[in-house]
């Protein structure tokens, strides 16, 4: 099974940024892709570049970083374009505390909003439905996130519904950007 083919967790593009010498979290990273594929449809070439740049590096430094690299784009664009609505964003899991959890979850969201200021033009926001405008509105409230938090049951299910929120956040951006794809039911389509 190659890498490609491999579904890759936090820790495994944490570990290529690592091998490039960077101690930053994926998370902020992963919430730049997420808004760049659903508002620019950023390329491989073009999201490699970025991940390079943000590392300090000009290129992966072997073909397997590059590949892993490759692999989080497609593997993104794929769970936010499937039509079971699985997509999940990058985040530490619960492997690490609470607190780290929701620093990622706060990295991730500034990473999403940012390419949101970036690109997204008044007239795009116009049109887009309400729903879209709340959520991206409250992941701009996302960076006042508390991380230094306990490992509480409270905390946790707050920190899941956060989350979710994000997750939701995210895959409203893509299929308003992207009609028809996914292909989901419309459960109050009339009936012909």
């Amino acid at each position: 099974m190659s890498l490609i083919e491999q579904r890759q967790d936090f820790s495994d593009v944490a570990d290529v940024f690592l091998l490039h010498g960077s101690m930053q979290s994926p998370a902020f990273l992963d919430g730049r892709l997420c808004a760049l594929l659903a508002l620019k449809d950023v390329t491989a070439e073009a999201w490699l570049e970025e991940v390079c740049m943000s590392l300090g590096v000009e290129q992966p430094r072997d073909p397997e970083s590059a590949e892993r690299l490759l692999g989080w784009r497609r593997q993104t664009l794929e769970a936010l374009s499937a039509s079971d609505l699985n997509f999940a964003p990058l985040l530490p899991d619960e492997l690490f505390s609470l607190g780290e959890q929701a620093q990622g979850l706060k990295e991730w969201a500034l990473g999403f909003t940012e390419v949101v200021e970036e690109v997204a033009d008044e007239a795009l926001k116009k049109r887009w439905s309400q729903p879209l405008k709340e959520a991206v509105d409250d992941l701009a409230g996302f960076g006042q996130i508390e991380t230094e938090i306990d490992d509480s049951p409270e905390n946790e299910n707050d920190l899941f519904a956060l989350s979710e929120h994000a997750r939701m956040a995210a895959m409203l951006l893509y299929t308003e950007q992207h009609p028809g794809r996914p292909q989901v039911e419309q459960t109050d389509a009339p009936v012909h």
